[in-house]
């Protein structure tokens, strides 16, 4: 019952983000740059009914996430979360009245067809649930180590550099986010109320800021061909690392499984880059 709980939820937040991303890129593409990677971009943001729209199914998508995370691991969840192309480029065509191309079909059937794999073989080890403070370290030395190298990078340079940079920094703000969820969840479930006594909530209402900022000054700086892509293929893997390094999870356990784990992610991967190049992504 736990496993359908977390599947069913982690699918609903891929959908809910899909469409919302789609909605807050169109309403962000249109907010002044020099807003950019600020939070006056966000009071510029919230006057705009459709990037309402998009945050109230981004906040949706995250209370999802939590369930989900409630009742399955990181690398359960987070790879079936990563499918949200899958729902944002049909909305995308439906809003443009436009059909599907063969190679967008067959990005789709690459992605499911892969993360279908890569959980295929995977063992649903229960792994930590509420990690010390102390386990959590490298991976806040890592991931704001590597945020605040990059983001200046993308202030500086103009273009898909600086889509890019935003994008690989939104992703592993949103996979530190993921993590911080799971525990907080956790938490929750073992203490009730008394989760408000601890460092969690609180680390997961800043990362979530941060993260939101740096998502949508992402969907500012470029297309979504650019942004989408690199969050949905560097979050999971990010929630992963996180699951193995924080929570103790496991991925494939012989070299067998392993091996047919890492195609199903190259083929998710590879569908990931067959949507992300879609025309209708690229506006």
């Amino acid at each position: 019952m736990n496993i359908v709980v977390a599947v069913s939820s982690a699918l609903m937040a891929a959908v809910c983000f899909g469409i919302g991303s789609v909605l807050q890129h169109e309403a962000a593409r249109q907010a002044s740059m020099q807003d950019s990677m600020r939070l006056r971009l966000l009071l510029n943001l919230v006057r705009r009914p459709r990037w309402l729209a998009g945050l109230g199914l981004s906040i949706s998508s995250f209370a999802f996430l939590g369930l989900a995370l409630a009742y399955g691991p990181l690398v359960l969840v987070l790879p079936l979360a990563a499918t949200d192309l899958l729902f944002a480029l049909p909305f995308l065509a439906l809003r443009r009245g436009e059909q599907l191309t063969r190679w967008e079909k067959t990005g789709m059937v690459c992605t499911a067809g892969g993360v279908a794999v890569f959980l295929a073989v995977l063992p649903l080890s229960a792994g930590a649930t509420i990690p010390a403070f102390s386990d959590w370290i490298p991976s806040f030395v890592v991931v704001v180590g590597t945020v605040a190298l990059l983001a200046p990078v993308g202030a500086r340079r103009p273009g898909w550099i600086r889509t890019a940079a935003y994008a690989v920094c939104a992703a592993l703000m949103l996979a530190l986010l993921d993590g911080l969820a799971k525990s907080t969840a956790g938490r929750f479930r073992a203490d009730g109320t008394e989760v408000l006594l601890h460092w969690e909530p609180y680390a997961l209402m800043t990362v979530g800021v941060t993260s939101l900022v740096l998502s949508q000054s992402a969907f500012q700086a470029g297309s979504l061909a650019v942004s989408l892509p690199i969050i949905d293929t560097l979050e999971p893997i990010g929630a992963v690392a996180i699951g193995i390094a924080v929570f103790g999870e496991q991925l494939a356990l012989t070299g067998w499984a392993l091996t047919v784990q890492m195609l199903g992610a190259a083929a998710a991967v590879t569908g990931i880059v067959l949507l992300g190049r879609s025309p209708l992504a690229t506006v």
